[in-house]
């Protein structure tokens, strides 16, 4: 189908002021438009029985998380949400507006992680950030007020690829089964070189040139694309993983890829909901606040998780 037409009109005004696509700015530059873009698409943050900031010990130092509680209620189940960005823009700061709803329509704990971000800090930091948040709250559950039995993984597009490594790595542990993931147009095969990937090229969306620039100050070595833990599609095995709810969008560069990684799991015997959203372009998902589509998907995602928190 077309263009979606709120889409049509964000496109435009993007075009009309004469923005330059992040792609070409400096690293500084495009993570200051990036949170200035999402904060301004994504609405007004629904208010939350409580957040707070804080450290947990990281494999480098000290690393921030946001913790979202929506009521007093304990324990809760949980959800370890991973912003997207390329791995290079993005912060705690852009995914608020989403961690608030899921945690106001799931019931649930989310815990946002201020991962290393890339060219400082190449694959596979943010992996690695990723999966000790994990490993922290379910260890310190009791303390969170979260149940270490309902815990679930979730992220978009560079989120939703930390997301899915998480649950390699989670499942070689043998120790933490996770109840879900969930998958926002994720990013699962460095190396992609599929039809989406080439039909996207409009200078006003996310396009193939984006997807170029991330992978470029991402990966330190060109070897590590075709890593498990830099691109999931490429892992020899996907089964025993968790449950997926798995979005993409019409008009994203990385849409094949994520629908690819959707089949890869139902084939390896994983439950998997997948849905592509006709209209919608990359980055949709955080745009609540000015795209309907959005606000029905976030909708989705949060049934999707009460679904799977309830389930055992």
């Amino acid at each position: 189908m077309p263009l979606d037409p709120q889409i049509q009109a964000l496109r435009e005004q993007r075009a009309g002021s004469g923005a330059a696509p992040l792609y070409t700015l400096s690293v500084d530059r495009a993570r200051a438009a990036d949170l200035a873009s999402i904060q301004a698409a994504a609405g007004k943050p629904p208010h939350v029985y409580e957040v707070v900031d804080r450290f947990l010990p990281g494999p480098d130092g000290e690393l921030p998380v946001r913790i979202y509680r929506p009521s007093d209620e304990r324990p809760l189940p949980a959800l370890l949400y991973y912003f997207g960005g390329g791995w290079t823009l993005g912060s705690i700061d852009t995914a608020d507006v989403l961690c608030r709803t899921l945690a106001q329509e799931v019931g649930c704990l989310v815990v946002t992680v201020g991962y290393r971000l890339a060219p400082e800090h190449p694959f596979p930091a943010a992996v690695q950030d990723c999966h000790a948040a994990l490993r922290w709250v379910a260890d310190n559950a009791g303390e969170l007020g979260a149940d270490p039995a309902r815990i679930a993984v979730g992220g978009d597009s560079a989120g939703g690829n930390l997301a899915a490594a998480v649950t390699l790595l989670a499942r070689a542990e043998g120790d933490l089964e996770l109840v879900g993931q969930l998958l926002v147009y994720p990013n699962t095969d460095q190396l992609a070189d599929d039809r989406s990937m080439h039909d996207n090229a409009d200078p006003w969306l996310f396009n193939h040139h984006s997807v170029a620039w991330y992978i470029r100050h991402y990966l330190a070595k060109p070897e590590d694309a075709a890593d498990p833990l830099a691109s999931p599609l490429r892992a020899t095995d996907l089964g025993g993983l968790p449950p997926a709810l798995v979005i993409t969008a019409e008009y994203d560069p990385l849409r094949d890829q994520g629908e690819a990684y959707a089949e890869r799991l139902t084939a390896a015997g994983v439950p998997v909901e997948l849905s592509r959203y006709p209209g919608m372009a990359h980055g949709f998902f955080a745009m609540a606040g000015t795209v309907d589509a959005a606000r029905t998907a976030n909708l989705q995602a949060a049934r999707y998780l009460r679904e799977r928190f309830q389930s055992d």
